[in-house]
Order: C-alpha cells, then structure tokens, then sequence
C-alpha cells in the first residue's frame, strides 16, 4: 500500500460526499427520511465496490471490475483500516471543551432519563444474549458472541461496529463486524423513520407539547442547508492564526487525548501479562476507543483547571467529530460484506426485529412511566439513541422541541457523562465479547439482568411516582393537548 493509494482514497471519500450531498439536496426521499449525506455517500462506494459491481461485472461475464468493483484493493485496504482510526478521535471529543458537571448535579437533573437509558441498553444486552443462546446459536450456528451486536450496532453505530473489527477477529467471529454495521445502518434508518412518524403521532395526540401547532421544516432544512440568515460560526477563532491555527489547536487536543488513552491501554495490556494473562486475557482484546474517551475526559479536567482564557471552543470540537464521522461512515459502509449479512439473513432478522421492538416497547410503555415531565420529548431523544447512536436521538429531539422548551435536552446531555463512558461503545461495550469469550455468556447475561432490574425498579418505583405526585408538566399526563396536528419533518 503506496502513500499515494492512501491519498487518493481519502480524496475519492471527500468526492463521494460532495457528490451525496449534491443528491440529499436534489432527491426529495432522503430529505423526508433526513438521511446523512455520509449514509448517501457510504451506499454509492458499496454500489461501485465489489460486492455490488464487482459481481454484477461478474455475472455479465466480464472481469475487469469483478475484484474491487471501480476502485482497486489498495483504495479498499485503506477504507477498511480508516474506522478503527477515526473512531478514537470521535471518542476523544465527546467531552472535551464542555465543562464536568458534579455527579450529583447530573444525578438530580437527569437521574429518571439515566434509569430509563439504563433499561433501554442494558435490556438489548439481556434480550440479545438471550436471543443468541436459545435461537442464533443452536438453530443458525451464530457464536453466542452474537448476542452483543443488538447493542453494539443500534446504540453503538457505524463506528463502533467498524472499531471492534479486531476484537471479532480475534475470537474467531469476522462475520460480527459486518452483522453489526448492517445493524448499525438499519438501525439509523428505523431511528429516524420511526422518530419522524411518532413525532407527528404524538403532535396529534397532545403528547409532543413542545409543537405549537407544527414545526413542518423548511425547505432548506430538508435539504440540509442553513439558511443564510441563520448561519452561525462553525467555531471560534480563540486564537491568532500567526502563532497557530485554532484548527490545528484542537487536533493537538484530540491527539494528545487518544494518546493518553493508547498510553493507559498500553499499560493496563502490559500489567495484564505481567499477572494473569495466562489465565484470562481481557485487555489484550479492549480497543483503544473507549481509552481515548478517558483520554479526553481527563485532557478536560486539565483544561479547567488551566485553560483560564477559555481557548478550547466546544463547536471546533464538535467539527472535527463531524468530519472524522462522515469519513468514518462512508469508508466503513464502503466496505461492508453484503455475503455475510445474505449468509445469515434469517439471525441478521432476528436481532434487528427483537431490538426494534424493546426500544418501542420502552418508548411506549416505560417512558410515561419512568419520566416524571415531558415523557414524550425526553423518550423519543433516547429512542432516536436506542436505535441509531447518540446523534440520531439529538436529530428527533430536535425536531420534536425545536425551541427548547422542555428539560428534554439537559437531562439528555447529563445522562450521555454517565452512560457514555459504559454503553453506546464504552467499556461495557468494548468488554462485552472478551467477558463471554472468556467466562462464557452467563456472567454478562446475569451482570445485565441486575442492572435491568435496578433501573427498572428505580424508574418505575421512584422517579415515576415522584413525578405524578408532584404533577409533573403538561407533557406528563396522557392525552393532555389540544389535539394539535403537525407534519414535522414531511
């Protein structure tokens, strides 16, 4: 693999996306369904790979496109290796620039969303090992390892399905890399189009209080462009470009975060051989990702303590998150293997129709119950997350209070500093199939049953009561409303 393939392949990842964002704004279904430009843009590089191409140049009888499809195996080398990169410096960002709240602060503000985000990601545990012990195992020869891809590719996502690649291969699952990316694009999908639908269902029935008569987006905003009277700075100059790019700034940041977190990961793998790795090996197969988070949680602690000129803008961040996602995404869909998905079609089903149907049984019927305010506003945002990672639940929260009149979006926020660092691609997640690699599924399954039943029993027994004694708001009750109808997002 030649410098100049690894050039001209991140080059071909930057005109696919220009080229998905030229269609999202000409193509009314996306626009309806707000599917990303980067989804748009992973889809066209799997239509001209190899497995779409490639076999049909194959089955007209010709080779010359049956290996790699348009591209060549260098440009799909690099697209392969790219997730497992770019996911680091997505992690490493979630938390820096925004300041750490107090734990109880979080724990008061956001105490019912964490039970109900709780139930939700430790029930796809618990319902998925379950799924693969008594069904994907015996009956489709799946490793019961399968159990895990319910959470690691709805809540998880594209990224890290594509960043946990290693870890499957190393138990001698391959296939659980491009299962759980094949999630991880149905789930997106369902999440935006379950969330659109039930926005406009609870706009009709008084429960999305936060649409005063409708919020039917605009054209610009179907198409996702901003308008130009709405434009606002993609981030703050916080520092003078002679001495050093404020872009640049805050890659420095991102990189000594993941660095710090390769440098704990490298020194926890070694403590492990030193001890017990003759025994057991669990760090040996974490990725480096979740460490990277840490990593950047605790560059954050620095930067409060000596950041006094506040130079780290929390936007510049948030662009750089952006940028490695969309390249992520589009490089991991890319690449996806449509045979492994086809070969076990049947279990691929499975997981997806029992993980759709937990999130909306928790949307429909634990959500009113656990949240004491504003249930409809404050679960859809964790169904969007449930199915399609965190940025999904911000576009449905979005949509259904667009004004921010609800406590929706700070409890959602508060709850993301204590479930992040665990669930959605956190330890839990990056431990989950050396645990039932090494202890067998039962110790997981049983660690998650408790923590199912503790938020359970939190939320329902304590938070939900503590709601309707109080009263709540207007979004707590059933059927409160003036009957309202919205088209959001149409």
């Amino acid at each position: 693999m030649s410098p100049d393939s690894v050039g001209f392949a991140l080059l071909l990842l930057g005109a696919m996306l220009l080229i998905a964002k030229i269609i999202r704004v000409k193509w009314r279904l996306p626009q309806r369904l707000f599917v990303p430009s980067s989804i748009i843009a992973g889809s066209l590089a799997l239509l001209l790979g190899p497995d779409v191409l490639g076999r049909l140049a194959s089955a007209l009888g010709t080779d010359r496109f049956a290996d790699a499809g348009l591209f060549t195996q260098d440009i799909l080398d690099v697209w392969s290796t790219l997730p497992g990169l770019l996911i680091s410096v997505v992690f490493a960002g979630l938390f820096l620039g925004s300041p750490l709240p107090s734990f109880r602060t979080a724990r008061e503000q956001a105490g019912p969303q964490i039970a109900f985000g709780l139930t939700l990601a430790s029930g796809q545990y618990v319902l998925g090992i379950l799924l693969a012990i008594l069904v994907l195992s015996p009956v489709f020869g799946l490793p019961v390892l399968s159990g895990s891809l319910i959470e690691m590719g709805f809540e998880g996502g594209h990224g890290t399905a594509a960043g946990m690649a290693g870890v499957f291969e190393q138990y001698g699952f391959p296939e659980g890399k491009d299962l759980a990316l094949g999630m991880a694009t149905v789930g997106l999908l369902s999440g935006i189009i379950l969330g659109i639908a039930l926005i406009n269902w609870g706009a009709r029935k008084g429960h999305a209080t936060a649409l005063n008569g409708g919020a039917a987006s605009s054209d610009e905003d179907r198409a996702g462009v901003v308008a130009k009277d709405r434009r606002q700075s993609a981030g703050a100059l916080t520092v003078q470009p002679a001495s050093i790019e404020s872009l640049s700034l805050h890659f420095g940041l991102l990189a000594v975060a993941v660095l710090v977190g390769w440098v704990m990961l490298t020194a926890m793998q070694w403590v492990e051989q030193q001890l017990w790795a003759d025994t057991v090996e669990i760090f040996s197969a974490v990725p480096l990702f979740p460490m990277a988070m840490i990593g950047g949680i605790l560059v954050q602690i620095v930067i409060q303590s000596f950041d006094k000129r506040e130079v780290v803008d929390r936007p510049m961040v948030e662009r750089l998150q952006g940028l490695s996602l969309d390249v992520l995404i589009t490089a991991a869909l890319g690449t996806l293997a449509l045979d492994v998905i086809a070969n076990n079609f049947g279990a691929f089903v499975l997981l997806v129709v029992v993980g759709l149907a937990w999130s909306l049984f928790a949307f429909f019927v634990l959500a009113r119950r656990v949240l004491p305010d504003y249930w409809f506003e404050r679960g859809i945002g964790d169904l969007g997350q449930s199915l399609g990672v965190t940025a999904t639940g911000l576009v449905l929260l979005k949509i259904a209070d667009p004004e921010v009149k609800t406590s929706a979006y700070p409890a959602f926020g508060y709850k993301q500093l204590i479930l992040e660092p665990f669930f959605g691609g956190g330890l839990v997640t990056a431990a989950a199939i050396p645990l039932m690699a090494n202890f067998g599924p039962y110790w997981l399954l049983g660690g998650m049953a408790v923590l199912l039943a503790v938020s359970l029993a939190v939320g329902l027994l304590h938070y939900g009561p503590k709601g309707r004694k109080g009263g709540g708001s207007p979004g707590a009750r059933d059927g409160d409303g003036s009957g309202r109808t919205a088209d959001v997002a149409a």
